[in-house]
């Protein structure tokens, strides 16, 4: 078993999904500490310039998004699966949902005022501003924030659908979590952890519930390393993508081998310059050479990110 290493930091609600997939899966990994603001100079040598968190790296194959961190480890470990039949598709939809509509309520109302006090509490000022201002250039006015009060009303409908989906089953499509279940909890976890806000849970006792079970299965086990351990595991490997799908899906008129770019839709627009190697049904790779790392490999979901050929 080649050596997961995950970038990531520990507020990060999508780190933690992550976290809890590899404790999900039972598998090893190795864990290097991403700051929550730019810069980030060590993830974005090997990244090229995607900084969202989190970021599994397996020697120099990088892959960027929860979405296809899952399918890698779907596919390094395949039970207990994500994607169960018959509800495969299903699970994807729901997560996809989770994902985005859920954890934009759920974000939104957490930090609405009195929980972003909360969260810098104790902190300088100017860490609060930081962090504002990160995330403002990470939407680039491409994103529309909900109000407290919008958050709220959309927050408290989707508990409730949660719950109603909790009546008859521990996990929302079973006896057994699945891709749907990471996905939606990510975002309540953090509302969980900011005590001004997180009595909004209470009035859902099943979802509760359904969190302590999620929260169970744990993180695995995991040593730490230093960032620059990971470029030296970059620099020593060949890249040699895990993703299962190989077959060229042209739907932009760009082939392989062309210089291109990839960026997230609406959230973090910085973007990655590399040689397309790879545009398949599910995923895009960017070959290019990374400070210090040599050639590295980038990997993207199809969904969700935006290619184009690269400016002259």
């Amino acid at each position: 078993m080649p050596d997961l290493i995950l970038h990531h930091y520990a507020s990060s609600p999508f780190s933690e999904k992550a976290r809890l997939l590899l404790g999900h899966k039972k598998l090893a990994w190795k864990s290097v500490i991403i700051p929550p603001v730019m810069p980030k100079p060590q993830l974005v040598a090997l990244t090229g310039g995607y900084r969202r968190a989190p970021v599994l790296q397996i020697g120099a194959d990088i892959y960027c998004d929860t979405a296809l961190v899952a399918d890698v480890l779907e596919h390094l470990q395949p039970e207990p699966p994500l994607y169960p039949e018959p509800e495969k598709g299903l699970s994807r939809i729901l997560a996809q949902w989770a994902d985005n509509q859920l954890f934009w309520a759920a974000m939104a109302y957490s930090l609405q005022p009195k929980g972003a006090a909360e969260v810098f509490a104790g902190a300088p000022p100017e860490a609060a501003k930081a962090f504002a201002e990160d995330r403002a250039k990470m939407s680039a006015g491409n994103m529309a924030r909900l109000r407290p009060g919008d958050a709220a009303a959309a927050y408290k409908s989707y508990l409730r659908r949660l719950s109603d989906m909790l009546d008859d089953k521990p996990f929302l499509l079973g006896e057994v979590p699945c891709i749907a279940d990471f996905a939606a909890y990510h975002g309540l976890w953090y509302t969980r952890r900011v005590h001004a806000v997180k009595d909004i849970l209470q009035l859902t006792p099943a979802v509760l519930d359904w969190m302590d079970s999620i929260q169970a299965i744990g993180h695995g086990s995991f040593e730490k390393i230093t960032a620059a351990d990971a470029i030296a595991a970059a620099q020593a490997a060949t890249p040699h993508t895990l993703l299962a799908d190989s077959t060229f899906q042209d739907e932009h008129g760009i082939p392989l081998g062309s210089a291109v770019t990839v960026r997230a839709e609406s959230f973090g627009p910085e973007e990655t310059a590399g040689t397309l190697v790879a545009a398949t049904r599910t995923h895009y790779t960017l070959a290019r050479q990374a400070d210090g790392a040599g050639t590295v490999h980038v990997h993207f979901p199809r969904i969700g990110y935006v290619l184009k050929a690269a400016r002259d």
